[in-house]
């Protein structure tokens, strides 16, 4: 299941579970029944995070924390929280020039990603974190969005 905590009213969560499923479906079909969380939040619940547990201090775009966990109620797989600035999300999409619902859809794939253990800290690692995130955003319709690096 995937939940979303809506703290600014962003009125597209169809779109950010479709993103987040769609991800599961195609980068690791054995965990799409997990369950994951998604926060759209503010930059300054974000910056918080960043500085605590990144130790980077300033806000971010997305953050994920990976938990794969059994849920002691359901037994389902817990992957973790994705945690995404509204606020940051329309300033990159205004810059990229596309729609804020396709620039949180991109976070949700990348954050659920990460979840699931990409990563992009070195040149091989992006390469393949963003070959995969490309499958998943043609797959949900958005190829042509520019990701910002």
């Amino acid at each position: 299941m995937i939940t979303i905590d809506n703290q600014q009213n962003f009125l597209e969560s169809p779109l950010l579970e479709r993103a987040a499923r769609y991800t599961l479906e195609l980068i690791a079909p054995e965990k799409i029944d997990a369950d994951i969380t998604i926060v759209l939040t503010d930059d300054r619940q974000l910056h918080e995070l960043n500085k605590e547990f990144l130790d980077v201090d300033s806000p971010t775009d997305v953050l994920s924390f990976p938990a794969s966990e059994p849920d002691p109620e359901t037994g389902s797989v817990y992957l973790g929280d994705i945690l995404i600035s509204i606020p940051r999300a329309a300033q990159q999409a205004q810059s990229a020039g596309h729609p804020l619902e396709a620039e949180v859809q991109l976070l949700t794939v990348h954050g659920t990603l990460h979840l699931l253990g990409f990563d992009h800290a070195s040149d091989e690692e992006k390469a393949v974190m963003w070959n995969e995130q490309a499958k998943v955003l043609e797959r949900i319709g958005l190829s042509r969005i520019k990701i910002q690096e």
